[in-house]
């Protein structure tokens, strides 16, 4: 099988975070997600033996789930550039992530390796950013470099769509996916400042095809009078989204419910609504 594309530069990345660590990290955004991930598995009925943490850059996430008292301390798995994950078939019950899956650049491959690893009737929980995240920042940029540069370079990492997320669940072999989304907007006094936050998550570009020149300072100013034409709220903060896109889906089992067949069901549904049945073909009057 050939490899596919190379959308991220991991080594890059790896740089990105370290470079957030020495500027002392903004963690909010990865904070909170860990705090909604830890409540929804705090909704689950039983108790996990063997979980794994795949990918979050910091311990937020096993620091909330271990508050739960639904799982025993979960083992660290870092993915490297290869993106394989050093698991053996069937080792897991639980594998967790956040805000770390979105950075890779085969999620198919990433899915099908978690899923294996879990054992039968395992439960993957994860977060990742959707493509919502940063609009506003992409469509700014967008319309600077055009009016300045005669064309566009990518700056804003092209992250999944919902309903992507929800067929690759699927197709990893995953039973019972669940996908929903949530967008998080955060306000900012200007987009410098929400540029020195993304370099403190270490979220800034690490797109393969970036553009290698310095962003002219001319295009940089462009881009934030139309941010803040387009996106300042009445008391001139800007906006900035992030959506954050909520994954779940069981490693199968025997014991987790099935769709019926077809023509199995036992009562009819003009009976269970009350009202007479028309057979195909057949319209009701005006």
């Amino acid at each position: 099988m050939s490899p596919g594309p190379t959308i991220f530069d991991r080594p890059l990345l790896r740089a990105r975070r370290r470079r957030a660590e020495r500027l002392g990290p903004a963690t909010f955004l990865l904070d909170r997600v860990a705090l909604d991930l830890a409540e929804r598995l705090s909704a689950v009925l039983r108790q996990f033996e063997h979980g794994a943490d795949i990918g979050t850059p910091n311990d937020a996430l096993r620091r909330a789930l271990s508050a739960t008292g639904k799982v025993t301390p979960v083992a660290v798995i870092e993915l490297g550039d290869d993106e394989v994950v050093p698991l053996a078939e069937g080792a897991l019950d639980l594998a967790v992530s956040a805000l770390a899956l979105q950075f890779t650049n085969d999620l198919p491959g990433v899915l099908v390796q978690i899923r294996r690893a879990l054992k039968p009737d395992g439960l993957f929980l994860a977060a990742l950013l959707g493509g919502d995240t940063l609009t506003e920042l992409r469509q700014a940029f967008a319309a600077a470099e055009s009016e300045l540069d005669g064309g566009l370079s990518p700056r804003v990492a092209p992250f999944a769509d919902i309903r992507d997320l929800g067929a690759l669940l699927q197709r990893a072999g995953f039973a019972l996916p669940v996908v929903d989304s949530e967008r998080v907007t955060v306000r900012y006094n200007s987009v410098f400042a929400l540029m020195l936050d993304l370099r403190r998550m270490g979220a800034t570009n690490a797109l393969t095809e970036r553009r290698r020149v310095p962003l002219k300072r001319a295009t940089l100013l462009r881009m934030a009078e139309i941010y803040r034409e387009r996106f300042a709220d009445a008391d001139r903060r800007l906006r900035a989204t992030f959506e954050i896109v909520f994954l779940s889906g069981w490693a199968p089992h025997d014991s987790q419910q099935q769709p019926l067949k077809p023509g199995s069901a036992k009562t009819r549904l003009a009976d269970a609504l009350g009202v007479p049945e028309i057979p195909a073909g057949e319209k009701t009057g005006r």
